[in-house]
């Protein structure tokens, strides 16, 4: 027996469809750097995402489940890819621009894309890549910029504008299964090839109805969200599909990422929730205290991809009202697994305690802590393990094997088909995720492990440290231990005799590292992270200055 109600597929052309109607007056900002921000509204969006359909449909001979690449910033065009690419029933292929120029050449080749919508202040990333690519016919310009670099080029150009002018203002949206692919994302690659995630419709629009529920992002039509992660990094967290979806304008900071930049539209705009990993919160911060902006519109600020050093968070509360919610995810969770907000009721330190977690994990993710026996960990806040997943927007495989099949890596999957994150932590009774590091980083020294992000945000807490990375190194005694990489605060020295005092205050004596040393900045993965992989090869070769305490 079947029950009585409608079997609608959950799709993003239905996304499309209610944003664009029912919230047809909400806007989509984009910062141009000067003058006035450029401003569309959400029905503008809708019929622009119609006459895209059309062009790619029609003129560019693009057919269903075929990706279409996108090298983009965060802008208004950028969206309305995002909308009309899945709904016509394609792939909307989001391309890092922070990867290597080899790896970038892997995915476009490996994704087989043969379009490619490019910002024109982008073209001097791509067109150099153009003699290696086999299956890219045709590039798309969005965009001011020199078109130039393009001149020769073996592929056809198009301009966006010109491309979707004359073009129906509406799209007949096909009906697709909700379980078909809608977006493609590649993992950063830090080790070996990049591995492609394929979102379902189901997947993606399922993860809005968590972003927008209240123990996640709970975004409103008041909401401005202004989404400083990149587009092409986990289709944006979901925030432009959720913000769509709630009716929630979106301020769009385009190639404006700076701190200067990102503080006068704070000001400008006034959104009242943004998400970003916490380097981008560090600039922010320090542009802020040199140079004070009314930035009390934002409520929220959604911290994600590493964990938030405490010292920022309540720099951030304390100096300047604005509250950081740590939350996590992964590209192959689309990326939502759990959110920071404190169960209520409780005192200014017990919370902080729960804010500074990963936070609680919604209905949909189910976890499991994998321990060095083979068992599992009990969910007692004390018990450590490797962190395993699942649920309706977690990867089951990964696209594109030796034929083209998805493959599921015995390192990333366990036998019974729950996705391995990596990430070593506990879990508290009720649902708190708390990580201590990933399996990878964890020191282990003396048959004892050693987490990498605990010395981390202790060294980060001393006023004359502006950044800190911990990596492990080989050590003839102890196996592994912790080396200190630390980057000084503005007008500060460091003193690594003093900064070993004030972490032996803060952790056990036998975790204190006894190598050090000064850089200039810590190596960052595309996305922001802490590359200390490039970290752990810098060491090994010689090229930081070791002191030794």
């Amino acid at each position: 027996m079947l029950s009585t109600m409608q079997d609608v597929p959950l799709t993003v052309s239905r996304i499309l469809a209610h944003g664009s109607t029912v919230h047809g007056g909400a806007r989509v900002i984009t910062w141009t750097g000067e003058g006035d921000p450029h401003t569309r509204t959400y029905a503008e969006v809708g019929v622009r995402s119609a006459r895209l359909a059309h062009a790619l449909h029609d003129e560019l001979g693009v057919r269903p489940q075929e990706p279409v690449g996108t090298l983009m910033w965060n802008n208004d065009v950028h969206l309305e890819a995002y909308m009309a690419i899945p709904s016509m029933g394609a792939i909307l292929h989001t391309l890092n621009l922070r990867l290597p120029a080899d790896q970038l050449a892997w995915i476009i080749d490996h994704a087989a894309d043969r379009v490619i919508i490019v910002n024109a202040t982008l073209l001097p990333l791509l067109v150099p890549l153009l003699p290696r690519l086999t299956s890219v016919e045709h590039v798309v310009v969005a965009g001011a910029g020199d078109r130039s670099p393009l001149e020769g080029a073996a592929v056809s150009v198009h301009d966006y504008e010109e491309l979707i002018d004359g073009r129906p203002d509406t799209y007949d949206w096909p009906s697709l299964d909700e379980r078909d692919p809608a977006a493609l994302c590649y993992t950063s690659g830090t080790t070996g090839d990049p591995k492609g995630v394929l979102y379902s419709h189901r997947s993606v629009y399922l993860h809005c109805l968590q972003l927008n529920a209240a123990e996640s992002f709970a975004l409103l039509p008041r909401d401005i969200a202004l989404p400083v992660v990149p587009m092409f990094h986990v289709n944006g967290w979901g925030m432009p599909h959720a913000a769509f979806m709630a009716g929630a304008s979106l301020l769009m900071p385009d190639r404006f990422l700076q701190p200067a930049p990102l503080a006068e539209m704070i000001e400008t705009v006034r959104p009242t929730i943004s998400g970003a990993v916490p380097t981008i919160w560090q600039g922010l911060l320090a542009e802020l205290d040199a140079k004070p902006r009314d930035c009390s519109s934002l409520t929220r600020v959604i911290i994600g991809g590493s964990a938030c050093p405490p010292a920022l968070m309540k720099a951030f509360d304390e100096r300047h009202g604005i509250r950081l919610v740590h939350a996590w995810g992964m590209t192959e969770i689309s990326p939502l697994g759990s959110v920071a907000h404190p169960p209520p009721h409780l005192g200014a330190e017990e919370e902080m305690a729960y804010r500074l977690t990963q936070g609680r994990f919604p209905a949909s993710v189910e976890a499991r802590l994998a321990g060095p026996d083979g068992g599992f960990q009990p969910w007692d806040g004390v018990s450590a393990g490797e962190l395993e997943v699942r649920g309706p927007w977690v990867a089951a495989a990964y696209y594109g094997g030796a034929k083209g099949e998805a493959f599921r890596p015995e390192d990333k999957f366990s036998p019974d088909g729950w996705l391995r994150t990596g990430d070593v932590g506990t879990i508290t009774p009720d649902g708190f995720l708390t990580l201590t590091d990933r399996s990878k980083d964890v020191i282990k020294s003396g048959g004892e492990w050693i987490s990498s992000v605990a010395l981390e945000n202790e060294l980060m807490a001393h006023p004359h440290v502006a950044e800190a990375a911990v990596v492990a190194v080989p050590d003839e005694k102890w196996g592994e231990r912790p080396l200190a990489a630390v980057v000084a605060a503005p007008g500060t020295e460091l003193d690594f005799a003093e900064l070993g005092e004030f972490l032996g205050g803060r952790i056990a004596k036998w975790q204190l590292p006894e190598r050090w040393a000064a850089i200039a900045e810590v190596p960052k993965t595309s996305v922001g992270k802490f590359d200390k992989k490039r970290l752990r090869a810098q060491y090994a070769e010689g090229e930081l200055d070791v002191t030794t305490l």
